[in-house]
């Protein structure tokens, strides 16, 4: 199955290869101006045009092929004309893969006290300077074409857990609204990055905890041309449960010819529990603040570097893990590193964890087209945790 949108000769592709027959896991191939991507796919955060630690050249030798990074902090710093001047964001920052652009929706929700919302769009004031700032659904498509994604995101409103189902329909309305002004804006340039690329459009879906409202919100958006669709405002506070509810209600009902794609869920779980359920891309803080925090990730569980108990342990993190940190450094070594606030200690940790999530989404693939995810999903449920800070 393929879900293609065309402006002018130019097209993204999107094209299911895989199937699971006993779960709704598919594996499939996401076809962007500047990189082809399997998916399901795990992007990782680089909110200010870089994964914090990680060169672009690493990052594509871990077997990353799409970042994410944000609009809302590239607009405020270095600023679009700095970005477009550079000829977007993939010459700006020397990567040759793909990247989707968060349209900041949620990152305006976290400033709680600073920002007033309506109709019209939000005004709030920045982070950096405090100065104010007015953004409206055209002025976000704005960036994100001048930033020159591959993948752009539609302007939302993200609500708090838990909120009164008042605010979450009014937000959810509010989204639908926007998501009319993002498509449009969209279209008026001409679905081109300024570099002159097709972008693809995401729309996102909102509703909170409540059932009936998310699945109100993804019959609402699937009408719309959008290139893919994503399940957004979880990971607010809400339980494991009622967000896997969420994400089941909402995947079920958005169409199956296109991508979907979880925002900012992406705990290894959290990620198994999803793809279950037909999710395709997943982006996530966690690999890498965790990493720069001395938490690593191995298939049994996390492993806290500074703990005394590893001063002498001379293992690597993982055994069989290929990464570089694995084939060169100790848990010893890696423990010192932190106890003594050495730069190198997190950039070894987040290579790790970075690969330890490239690892995961090869295996889920290669289990959905070998016909045994569902084998593999209770197999990983099993282990992961299993033991004390994943000690073998």
């Amino acid at each position: 199955m393929t879900g293609t949108s065309r402006n002018g000769g130019i097209s993204t592709h999107f094209t299911i290869e895989n199937r699971c027959p006993k779960t709704n896991a598919r594996a499939g191939r996401l076809h962007l101006p500047h990189a082809t991507v399997d998916t399901p796919v795990f992007m990782p955060v680089g909110t200010q045009g870089t994964v914090k630690g990680v060169s672009a050249g690493t990052l594509r030798s871990l077997g990353y092929r799409i970042h994410l990074a944000n609009a809302y902090h590239l607009s405020l710093r270095p600023g679009v004309e700095v970005v477009e001047g550079a000829g977007g964001l993939q010459r700006f920052e020397g990567w040759d893969g793909a990247i989707l652009t968060d349209s900041g929706g949620f990152q305006i929700f976290s400033l709680q006290g600073l920002r007033r919302i309506s109709d019209d769009g939000v005004e709030f004031q920045s982070h950096l300077d405090g100065s104010r700032q007015f953004y409206t659904p055209e002025a976000v498509i704005e960036i994100e074409h001048r930033l020159g994604a591959d993948i752009i995101m539609a302007f939302d409103e993200c609500v708090p857990f838990p909120s009164p189902r008042a605010t979450v329909q009014e937000a959810l309305e509010r989204t639908h609204r926007w998501a009319l002004r993002c498509l449009e804006a969209h279209q008026r340039w001409g679905m081109k990055a300024a570099g002159g690329w097709y972008q693809a459009l995401y729309g996102i879906t909102q509703g909170g905890t409540e059932g009936d409202l998310r699945s109100s919100s993804a019959r609402y958006l699937r009408e719309l041309p959008f290139d893919g669709y994503a399940i957004g405002g979880l990971a607010v506070g809400e339980s494991d449960e009622q967000r896997n509810e969420m994400v089941e209600v909402s995947a079920a009902t958005l169409p199956n010819d296109k991508p979907k794609y979880l925002m900012g869920v992406g705990t290894p779980l959290d990620i198994l529990e999803a793809v279950r359920r037909g999710v395709d891309l997943f982006d996530c803080v966690l690999p890498t603040r965790n990493g720069r925090n001395g938490q690593v990730f191995t298939r049994t569980g996390t492993i806290n570097l500074r703990n005394a108990r590893y001063a002498s342990d001379y293992r690597p993190i993982e055994e069989d893990c290929d990464c570089q940190t694995c084939r060169s450094q100790s848990r010893s070594y890696l423990r010192h590193l932190f106890q003594s606030n050495e730069m190198l200690g997190p950039v070894m940790a987040t290579i790790h964890n970075l690969r330890f999530y490239q690892r995961l989404m090869a295996g889920i693939r290669s289990a959905i087209g070998e016909g045994r995810f569902p084998p593999f999903y209770e197999d990983f449920i099993a282990q992961y945790g299993t033991s004390l800070e994943g000690e073998q």
